[in-house]
This record gives structure tokens, C-alpha cells and sequence, in this order.
């Protein structure tokens, strides 16, 4: 017999069964007759016992006796997953051995683990800032860059940097009011569209302070520029100087087609300035810095990916196959909508988010029963993601909230 102390509890295993597996610890221990190969092969060795040492888990090992005695490999599912396999590779010992049902639930649960890591790990880089203050040390200007970053990027650092978080949320949202009073048609006339140019201008440099502000405070402005809060403040604040150049250059224009009878170049120029101001609207994307149900929202949709790409394959095939059905019962009815096929693509797209606009019906009795078809697929279609989606949402968003309240 090998006398095998493991941990400080004593095992004793037969040679003859430790050599049936020659390719493991125990096995090519049972074999070696060199005292130093075999050494290499423990953690220490007591002379006046006759026993060989190993410092590792007993617990497990009662799995690892077992499996020599039976030949097969055991395992409990409340045993931690990382911990087992770390065992059983040190023992040279392979998952094979074990139960094709038990090593199915061990690999899910395991695979379950290393995603539930792997979230938790995202999570958390979800909230850690790009940058930390430690990266300032001995470099230019390093305490008053610090100091920025601190009001910037920290808001949790002072009562000041909480309220220019505070005050970078207040202009977003008053950004976001001028510009839909602005296409009110009581606020065009001259007072009114003074007034939203002046608070646009007022906004407009909150923001610019807002970005320099953190561009001067970054340690590297390659880093700064790949980051996604920061290309969605430069968005922000872009739309307000690009309209002012704009604007001088129509001023120019106009002035100068007048001469030449082009007037159109100038309308143009009009649509296009139409347009940048249109890109305001994106400034309502740097709430998401600041509130932690946009974050939890824009991760579960990474997370998601591959179900919302799944579902909008779904939502295509129907789209497809319906409109298709829909055209072939009714396009001999007389001044019918669904001529072909891309004509009802509309109507099932409808249909099939159960939204039901009414602005285009099927007329038969056969195309009614498409239509019932077309909307029971829908509300199946869309009922089975998401509730994968809303329990991965408040999951996320609960997970969110306890490491900003840990921070």
C-alpha cells in the first residue's frame, strides 16, 4: 500500500491500483522507482512513516480516492467549479473519467460561472473611469490636471464636481427643450428666436468648456479620443460651430447669387444647415454618462447582441413570408394597396410588431385569415426575447447600482 497524506488526512491505495493509470501523479508515483523523480513529484516525504506529503485540498481528494477505487470520477454540484478542475489537473486527471450526465451539468455550470465572471468583470470597467488619478504623478502640471479630472470625471470626489454633474445633465435637458420650442410656430418670431439663440449659445459653451475641460485633464489623447462619451460630447458641441460657419457662408452666398440669379445653391446651403441642427438631438446621448439605466440599457444590448439579431432575423423572415402571402390573395382585388410584393412590406411589418395602423387592411376573407396568421406569429415573435431582454436589463441595472454604491 502507498501511504498518501493529503492535506493531514491519511489515504492508503495499492500500487496495483495506482499503476492502471500511469499517466497520472499517483500513478507515475506508484511506478518510479527513482527517491528523486519521486520527490519531484510531492510536496514532502516522511522517512519515519513511509508517507508522502500533499498540500491540497482533502476534501477533493475523497473524489480523487474514489475515482481509483472505482474508475470512475465523481462529482457534487455544489462543489465550486474553478476549483475542482484546478484539483484534478494537478492529479493529471481528465473530465473523461467521469459520468457523461454528471460532466454535462458540470461543464454547463462551469461555462454558467465563467459568464457570470466575465459580466460581473464588464461591469465593473463599466464604471471605472478610462483614466485614475494616480496617472497624473510627475507629469506636466500633473496636480492641477489631477484636480480637473477630479471635477470632471469624479463626481463623487467633492460637492463642486457634483454639481457640474448636476449642471451637465440641467443643460442637456434645457438644450433639448430650446431646440423643440424653437420649431414651435409661436416661438419663430424675433423675441423668441432670440432668446433660443442666446440659450443655445449659453449651452453650446458649457459644452465646449465641458470638453476641454476633460481634454486637458487626459493623460493621453489617443485614449481621449477613442472613447465613446468623449465622440458623443464632440457631437454636442459641433453642431453649434458649424452652424455659425454656416451661416456667415450663406450670408456670403447670398449675396453673391443675387448677382448671378442662383438662389438654389442657397437653398442647399439651407438644407444641409437644417440638417446640423438636427444633429442636437445627440446631445440627449450624454445623459448616459451621469444616469445608470442608460449604461445598464446600452450593456444589456451588448450583451444581447446575438438574441436581438436573432430576433430581427425573425422579424424579417415574417416580413417577407407574409407580404408575399398577403400579395398573392390580394392583388386581384380591385384598387387594393398590396400591388406587390414591396408594397406590403409596410403592412406586415405592422402587423407583425402588433402596432396595427389601420392605413392598410386586407379585403378577402382569405386575406383576413393571413392577417390573423401575420399577428398571432408577431406576438409570439416578439413576446419570447424579451422577457430575456427586461431580465437581463433589471439584473444589470440592480448589478450597476450596487458597485456605484460600493465606489
Amino acid at each position: 500500500l502507498l501511504n498518501i497524506n493529503v492535506g493531514g488526512k491519511l489515504f492508503q491505495i495499492a500500487y496495483k491500483v495506482l499503476a492502471k493509470y500511469p499517466i497520472t501523479r499517483l500513478g507515475k508515483l506508484a511506478l518510479y522507482t527513482d527517491p528523486v523523480k519521486k520527490l519531484q513529484l510531492c510536496d514532502d516525504y516522511l522517512v519515519q512513516k513511509n508517507e508522502y506529503f500533499f498540500d491540497r485540498d482533502p476534501s477533493i481528494f475523497h473524489y480523487i480516492f474514489h475515482f481509483y477505487r472505482s474508475g470512475v470520477l465523481w462529482m457534487m454540484e455544489e462543489m465550486c467549479p474553478s476549483n475542482f478542475v484546478e484539483e484534478i489537473e494537478y492529479w493529471g486527471i481528465h473530465l473523461k473519467y467521469s459520468q457523461r450526465c454528471c460532466r454535462i451539468l458540470f461543464e454547463e455550470k462551469r461555462d454558467e460561472l465563467s459568464e457570470y465572471l466575465k459580466i460581473e468583470k464588464e461591469l465593473e470597467a463599466e464604471l471605472e473611469p478610462l483614466e485614475s488619478g494616480a496617472q497624473f504623478d510627475g507629469k506636466f502640471l500633473g496636480r492641477f490636471r489631477k484636480m480637473v479630472w477630479n471635477l470632471i470625471e469624479n463626481p463623487y470626489s467633492s460637492v463642486p464636481a457634483k454639481i457640474i454633474a448636476v449642471m451637465s445633465s440641467f443643460f442637456v435637458l434645457i438644450s433639448i427643450v430650446g431646440m423643440t420650442l424653437s420649431t414651435v410656430e409661436e416661438m419663430k418670431n424675433k423675441t423668441g428666436k432670440m432668446w433660443m439663440e442666446q440659450m443655445e449659445m449659453i449651452c453650446a459653451i458649457f459644452f465646449t468648456s465641458e470638453y476641454l475641460m476633460r481634454l486637458i485633464s487626459s493623460s493621453s489623447f489617443k485614449n481621449f479620443l477613442r472613447a465613446a462619451f468623449n465622440a458623443i460630447d464632440l457631437v454636442a458641441i459641433l453642431p453649434f460651430y458649424i452652424q455659425i460657419l454656416f451661416e456667415n457662408l450663406d450670408d456670403g452666398d447670398m449675396q453673391y447669387h443675387e448677382e448671378l440669379h442662383k438662389v438654389e445653391n442657397v437653398s442647399k446651403l439651407g438644407k444641409v444647415l437644417k440638417l446640423i441642427k438636427l444633429m442636437r438631438i445627440f446631445r440627449i446621448l450624454k445623459l448616459a454618462r451621469h444616469s445608470t439605466g442608460l449604461r445598464a440599457f446600452s450593456f444589456t444590448m451588448r450583451q444581447c447582441y446575438q438574441q436581438v439579431c436573432c430576433l430581427l432575423l425573425f422579424i424579417a423572415m415574417g416580413v417577407f413570408t407574409f407580404s408575399a402571402l398577403i400579395h398573392s390573395v390580394e392583388h386581384d382585388v380591385p384598387g387594393t394597396d398590396f400591388t406587390s410584393i414591396p408594397c406590403a412590406w409596410w403592412w406586415a411589418a405592422v402587423s407583425l410588431s402588433t402596432v396595427g395602423y389601420g392605413d392598410t387592411v386586407p379585403d378577402t376573407i382569405l386575406g383576413r385569415m393571413v392577417a390573423f396568421v401575420c399577428i398571432s406569429f408577431g406576438i409570439i415573435l416578439n413576446g419570447m426575447p424579451i422577457s430575456i431582454l427586461y431580465n437581463k436589463f433589471s439584473d444589470y441595472y440592480a448589478k450597476l447600482k450596487a458597485h456605484e454604491m460600493s465606489q
